[in-house]
């Protein structure tokens, strides 16, 4: 998928857990696996801005397009 989630990286420099960031977005860990694993289709405008404002960061910092060709896909 051209659309690469970087919420580990975001995770790592605001020393959190998965845990407490499902916790503190309002998620399940389930769903915010999906998300950072890729395999989300989708993410509501509600839960970006959600975990923007819990990470201090803005959107870019979390989502990031790839040239699908230079992937080898």
């Amino acid at each position: 998928m051209p659309i690469a989630v970087d919420i580990d990286v975001m995770l790592a420099k605001r020393k959190m857990s998965v845990g407490e960031l499902a916790d503190r977005v309002g998620i399940t860990p389930a769903n915010l696996a999906v998300l950072k694993n890729g395999r989300a289709k989708a993410v509501r405008f509600t839960t970006l801005a959600a975990l923007c404002e819990v990470l201090e960061c803005q959107p870019g910092d979390l989502l990031r397009w790839e040239d699908g060709d230079a992937a080898g896909d």
